[in-house]
């Protein structure tokens, strides 16, 4: 493998991608951190100036091999590898979720743990349904606080979607890197039992953008509010002129002709109640952005835990205020 995915394992077809190690059938949390790779520790390290003065930040470590993974502030406490297993075990132990992937990304500095929900797909239109995940990210780098969260999966693309906007319990919940983490995960198992109603009203908003056909003209306004054109600064004459600039530029994005493709042919688009509908815009975006934008599959992996997301959940936001205008 390349540099970024260092270990990975999963069950079936993964969501995102097509890397790692296929098991048989869903491991139980020891067994996963195992066949992931992920039965490590991190540790700390004092760190000294050339001059041999002590300073405040410290170096987080891989025990196994002394690998450094970044450098953090003083009031840093790693989440161990474990501990982010454990805190799914209560749910594989009751079978009400399996684990279906975990791994580490650019040499063990972030990992991540993908666990189905067991229960009902929710249906968008016939055909067309998601699945229900929960996803533990964490960095052992200080560039990532710890998170935890429901995140929905297209079946018939296997890409990932964003929850339902200006919701508390439906966006990730953050966990930072202090002496009671561990604490502050474990009150998570409360917000997991609202997990269902949430995918529900989730979905509601899913099937109203399947309900609402784009007019003439909204595709090239969808994205261009999904992914803001970078204009350079002009004189015009007129705020009109302006606007009639940002659409040239958008027309010329090739961004823009790669989703309109998605939109018009990308999968599932074409099933009946999807093709034409803000929903197909909608999930246009999230199959670029988990299938096509970036290098390849493992940075498209690593962009999921960033600015991946970011897109996503805008798009979903924009789908939804111009169905509704």
């Amino acid at each position: 493998m390349s540099h970024m995915i260092e270990t990975m394992t999963y069950v079936g077809a993964t969501p995102w991608h097509e890397l790692g190690v296929k098991l048989d059938a869903p491991p139980t949390t020891r067994e996963a951190i195992v066949a992931a790779g992920l039965d490590w520790e991190v540790g700390l390290k004092d760190l000294r100036t050339v001059d041999g003065e002590p300073v405040s930040h410290r170096a987080t470590y891989r025990k196994s091999d002394g690998t450094i993974l970044g450098v953090v502030g003083p009031s840093y406490h790693p989440i161990q590898n474990a501990q982010a297993f454990d805190w799914f075990d209560p749910f594989v132990t009751s079978k009400e979720a399996s684990i279906e992937t975990a791994g580490s990304l650019e040499g063990g500095k972030r990992i991540w743990v993908l666990a189905r929900i067991n229960r009902d797909p929710s249906t968008i239109v016939p055909g067309d349904e998601i699945q229900k995940y929960i996803l533990l990210a964490n960095a052992h780098d200080g560039t990532l606080a710890g998170r935890v969260g429901f995140t929905p999966v297209r079946v018939v693309c296997h890409n990932t979607l964003s929850m339902a906007m200006g919701d508390g319990e439906s966006r990730l919940v953050r966990v930072f890197h202090t002496k009671n983490a561990v604490d502050v995960l474990a009150k998570v198992r409360d917000i997991m039992n609202l997990a269902n109603q949430q995918f529900e009203a989730t979905a509601e908003q899913y099937r109203y953008l399947a309900s609402r056909s784009l007019h003439a003209g909204d595709f090239e306004k969808y994205v261009s509010l999904v992914f803001p054109p970078r204009v350079k600064p002009v004189v015009a004459r007129s705020e009109g002129a302006l606007a009639v600039l940002r659409d040239e530029v958008a027309r010329k994005s090739p961004t823009l002709e790669v989703i309109r493709g998605l939109f018009e042919e990308g999968v599932g688009n074409s099933l009946p109640g999807v093709r034409g509908t803000y929903w197909a815009a909608y999930n246009a975006v999230t199959e670029y952005t988990t299938h096509h934008r970036g290098r390849d599959a493992e940075s498209r992996l690593n962009a999921s835990f960033s600015d991946g997301a970011l897109i996503n959940r805008r798009a979903l936001s924009s789908a939804l205020s111009l169905a509704a205008a």
